[in-house]
């Protein structure tokens, strides 16, 4: 994979015309999908949650979280992000949104497309983040795989990645992300369903 330019990306996600999702009764909430260069390799961060967390417990997450009182989705995204990774990005960094995602424990995500021009070190936040992976371009040019449950019938989107498989929201959100920003398709993630253990 070709080094990805910050205007090319920029210009991708601007182009992208992102949909709104309006739930009655959902939380709003925010992730991030934060552009970094590592030792030469581009790629974003994804935490896998610790077991202790009383929602959402060891399951694969973006940074981010619920916005707080009076934010809109960037400034909970930045916030969540340097709370959770200690990862301290300004709104200039933002490239733009990506869909709405309406996840079944009761958030709608808005996932939140950012630039980082220098690398800085992740200090992930135990409460938060029990394990940090940084994945990079390379790894995110797999295929998904998709499922089907009695439950739905909409299948469930699963990607191959940090040797497990990552479920929807989070799946979802990044495969979204994969198309958009490293492929330039306009692709739609709404019809992709989440796992039953996500759904609490």
């Amino acid at each position: 994979m070709t080094h990805l330019e910050r205007a090319v990306a920029a210009e991708r996600v601007e182009r992208f015309e992102h949909r709104t999702v309006d739930v009655p009764g959902a939380a709003a909430a925010a992730v991030v999908l934060a552009v970094a260069e590592k030792d030469g390799r581009q790629g974003i961060w994804l935490c896998k949650r610790p077991p202790t967390m009383r929602r959402h417990a060891a399951q694969f997450a973006l940074p981010g979280g619920r916005l707080d009182p009076g934010e809109d989705h960037v400034t909970a995204g930045l916030r969540e992000l340097d709370e959770e990774l200690g990862v301290q990005l300004s709104p200039g960094s933002v490239l733009g949104t990506l869909d709405d995602y309406p996840t079944r424990s009761g958030f709608v995500i808005t996932p939140i497309v950012c630039w980082a021009e220098e690398y800085q070190e992740p200090t992930p936040n135990p409460a938060e983040v029990a394990q940090l992976f940084f994945v990079t371009f390379q790894e995110l040019a797999v295929e998904p795989r998709f499922l089907n449950i009695p439950q739905s019938d909409r299948p469930v989107i699963q990607l191959p990645i940090v040797e497990s498989l990552v479920h929807a929201p989070t799946a979802a959100v990044i495969y979204q992300f994969a198309e958009v920003v490293l492929r330039d398709r306009q692709t739609r993630v709404d019809g992709f369903e989440q796992p039953v253990f996500a759904w609490k």
